[in-house]
């Protein structure tokens, strides 16, 4: 392997600036552009900040003094992954907290929460995350279903989506959550059947009642969550990443990181609302910090909630819930003047929005504000799972970035199918009609919604159809997109959604060398094919950060120990 073969690589694995011109040779070399064409290279020279000076054919030599010449193994480079929308601390903090991804029962999950509470007699809270009841086959949990297995301590556990949260009585008595207690806006607390008494699950805002009682993260914690986060991103070729919904807790927790050396992802941040935004940055976006490592880009937005909780904003009604269209987080009006206010000071938009009529009230905002708002503006439509077919068209028109899962296509096939009914499904998770009409597509993984695994987002893109073979043919097939257009969405279009074109995000002349090799092309492989696609090493600015081998990333991290839920 690389590491094994030069002394030079020593150097090169040290989590601070390359040093010498090095010369990276004998590898399948591939680079997409943002249309999705190809560049095949067998060689690439790295100058000392990292940065690529020029790619080489089979055959070619460095026009330049090397000082260490690196020999791929024939193998194969694609620029490293960028997670278009992921959510950096919540991916590491739940590394910190019960994880309950994939359970598929109810007494599973309760027998989870059971050993979990009984092996940390410590916490003062049990603190989770990850469970989904549509794969139990049921609906919502109850406080009574958490109140037999943990009746002394408050448990609190999101649901996959971060849309809606479980408690037992004691969470919901910390929250102060009655019969008596209203539904915010933006939210819901589910009831008991006949009655007001709350029945356990709180949706979208509603979350806040009890999740602000709630002892918050240790310095030391959130150092350890970004470590851990990193790590996981790292080990999947994911180089840079937009971290939507920053915290300013968040954004000093990731500068400690870059001012001590060991901050190696580079980060997209969008904060979590405008006040935010304006402390972090103040008059504009900041500069990029830590040699294109951090840069806050705007603002992220929530316009609506997710369908897994019915929250999502629909036109029509929910088709397996008559009477709900979802939950609006925000107005037109609101949404408007807090477009305007980050767009007065050039900070970029992001908007959450995964429902027809949510999708629909951010295209027609942008419609309206983009003559006063001219320029090069990059909106962002978060999610786009649910598009009407006759609003599409306002994507091309503005240059709206679409910035997509493939993931959760999926994931919430079935769950989209009871929720929206056959009639609705044109314009669910439609990648190829938004290409086709203009949008630029960019792909990440939601994570730690979805696993971060960039691979099986390929997979999906160009087939529509999941892990297991299902659906045979794809659902709604006529929606893939080629290999090639789908490498770009992870890659060159990524880094244009973030403002990030000609930092990173291809592997061409004066980008940063940030690149994955992989153990098979995957251009050339199928979809189960891709699925089996091993990352074997993901470099940074001309560095080796992580190696298969060596079974974890090369780079130093906080000393403490962190720890969640006291």
């Amino acid at each position: 392997m690389i590491a094994r073969l030069l002394s030079a690589v020593a150097l090169l694995a040290l989590p601070t600036p390359a040093l010498a011109d090095t010369w990276i040779d004998n590898v399948e070399g591939i680079s997409v552009g943002r249309d999705g064409s190809v560049d095949r290279f067998s060689g690439l020279v790295v100058d000392e900040d990292g940065r690529i000076t020029e790619l080489l054919d089979f055959g070619d030599r460095p026009t330049r003094q090397i000082d260490y010449r690196v020999d791929g193994e024939g193998r194969v480079m694609v620029p490293g992954f960028i997670d278009a929308h992921a959510h950096l601390m919540g991916l590491g903090l739940g590394t910190l907290v019960l994880d309950l991804s994939g359970v598929q029962s109810l007494d599973e999950a309760l027998g989870r929460v059971a050993a979990y509470a009984a092996a940390n007699p410590e916490r003062s809270w049990i603190l989770g995350r990850g469970w989904n009841q549509e794969l139990w086959g049921t609906g919502f949990p109850t406080a009574a279903d958490l109140d037999a297995v943990v009746a002394d301590r408050p448990v609190w556990l999101e649901r996959v989506d971060g849309h809606a949260g479980w408690a037992n009585s004691l969470a919901l008595a910390a929250g102060n959550v009655t019969a008596r207690s209203a539904d915010p806006e933006g939210g819901r607390i589910e009831r008991l059947p006949g009655s007001r008494a709350p029945a356990g699950v709180l949706v979208d805002s509603a979350q806040a009642l009890i999740s602000t009682q709630i002892p918050p993260p240790l310095p030391e914690d959130r150092d350890m969550a970004l470590y851990n986060a990193q790590n996981l991103l790292l080990a999947n070729g994911v180089t840079a990443m937009a971290d939507m919904g920053t915290t300013i807790d968040d954004w000093m927790t990731i500068r400690r990181a870059g001012d001590a050396g060991w901050l190696q992802v580079r980060v997209m941040a969008y904060a979590d609302s405008v006040p935010t935004m304006l402390t972090i940055g103040g008059p504009g976006p900041t500069q990029w910090l830590y040699e294109d490592r951090l840069r806050l880009n705007g603002v992220k937005l929530y316009l609506d909630g997710a369908l897994g909780s019915r929250g999502a904003l629909l036109k029509e009604d929910y088709a397996d819930d008559h009477g709900n269209r979802g939950l609006p987080l925000l107005n037109g009006t609101q949404l408007r003047n807090l477009m305007s206010r980050a767009a007065l000071d050039n900070f970029q938009v992001a908007v959450h929005a995964i429902g027809d009529a949510a999708n629909a009230e951010i295209l027609y905002a942008i419609d309206e504000l983009s003559a006063d708002y001219s320029g090069d503006r990059r909106w962002r439509i978060e999610h786009a799972q649910v598009v009407d077919p006759a609003d599409i068209a306002l994507f091309g028109q503005h240059g709206i970035i679409a910035s997509m899962q493939p993931v959760h296509q999926t994931s919430d096939r079935l769950m989209a199918e009871a929720r929206l009914g056959a009639e609705r499904l044109d314009g669910a998770y439609a990648w190829r009609t938004l290409m086709d009409q203009g949008a630029v597509l960019a792909f990440g993984t939601d994570a730690p919604v979805e696993q971060i695994d960039p691979l099986a987002g390929l997979a999906t893109a160009i087939s529509r159809i999941d892990a297991s073979g299902q659906p045979v043919g794809g659902w709604l097939p006529e929606e893939v997109i080629s290999r090639e257009q789908a490498l770009a969405a992870y890659t060159a279009n990524a880094a244009y959604a973030g403002f990030a074109e000609g930092r990173f995000g291809r592997l061409a002349p004066g980008e940063r060398a940030d690149f994955v090799f992989l153990s098979a092309d995957p251009l050339e492989a199928g979809p189960e094919q891709i699925r089996q696609i091993r990352v074997l090493e993901t470099w940074i600015a001309g560095q080796l950060v992580y190696d298969s081998d060596a079974g974890s990333a090369l780079i130093e991290g906080p000393t403490a120990s962190g720890e969640a839920g006291r």
